[in-house]
């Protein structure tokens, strides 16, 4: 894996500025470059207790090291974060998980026949998924509330929000590293977005993966910046 004791490093440096800002009473929205950060943020909550988790990414990313061939931690996020793979990086600060299984939706994803052409391991039985495919059927509004339903219930202090733009659709957002045909519309992440969001338990949002290399004219990011706006705008009651 590359460079496992500076993610670790810096996941407990992100974890020392998240916390304080939820200490306050802060919607935290922590902005990275790929979805190792989300090991700091969830930190940040493990030391304040138990919370849930919505990842909303195009990719399941719960490789295990061997099955990774270019050793990146942003492949292999949510498996670390519920506690599978090296040490360093799945039991930091003896937090060992930073979340649970059954505390984990994952939502959107799109690479079931990828990950496991390429040996990833199973996702466990525990964690809660639904795909593209489960969303489509569903319509993004009822499948965002089913997986917010989900994360409400059994005592948890509340959950966070992760974001990988890959979720969305290749066609509207060619700007990431691990491209995929298909996924969400800019209205369907707007609409999840502003499902999760307007739950009061929703402890703060990451987003991540967006290559602005990858988008030189900057249409792109505009348009990102406008549904994340518009997602937004709910925690102050807008629309």
């Amino acid at each position: 894996m590359l460079n496992p004791h500076g993610i670790a490093q810096y996941a407990v440096s992100l974890a020392d500025a998240v916390g304080p800002a939820l200490a306050r009473g802060s919607f935290p929205v922590v902005l990275g470059g790929d979805c190792s950060i989300i090991l700091g943020n969830l930190l940040a909550l493990r030391r304040r207790g138990r919370y849930g988790l919505l990842f909303v990414d195009g990719h399941t990313d719960f490789y295990q090291p061997e099955a990774e061939p270019n050793g990146e931690a942003a492949s292999m996020d949510l498996a670390l974060a519920t506690g599978r793979g090296p040490r360093v990086l799945t039991d930091i600060e003896g937090r060992r998980p930073l979340v649970r299984d059954e505390d984990v939706v994952a939502f959107g994803f799109r690479d079931a026949a990828e990950s496991a052409q390429a040996g990833m391991q199973p996702v466990p039985p525990a964690l809660r998924t639904i795909d593209l495919e489960g969303v489509r059927k569903s319509g993004a509004a009822a499948a965002a509330r089913q997986a917010i339903g989900w994360l409400a219930a059994d005592g948890r202090a509340g959950f966070w929000v992760h974001l990988d733009v890959d979720v969305l659709d290749d066609s509207v957002m060619p700007a990431v590293e691990y491209r995929l045909p298909d996924g969400l519309s800019w209205d369907e992440l707007e609409i999840v977005l502003r499902t999760a969001l307007s739950d009061g338990r929703v402890a703060g949002l990451d987003v991540t993966i967006f290559n602005p290399r990858l988008d030189p004219g900057g249409q792109i990011a505009v348009r990102l910046a406008e549904c994340l706006r518009r997602g937004l705008s709910i925690l102050h009651g807008d629309g």
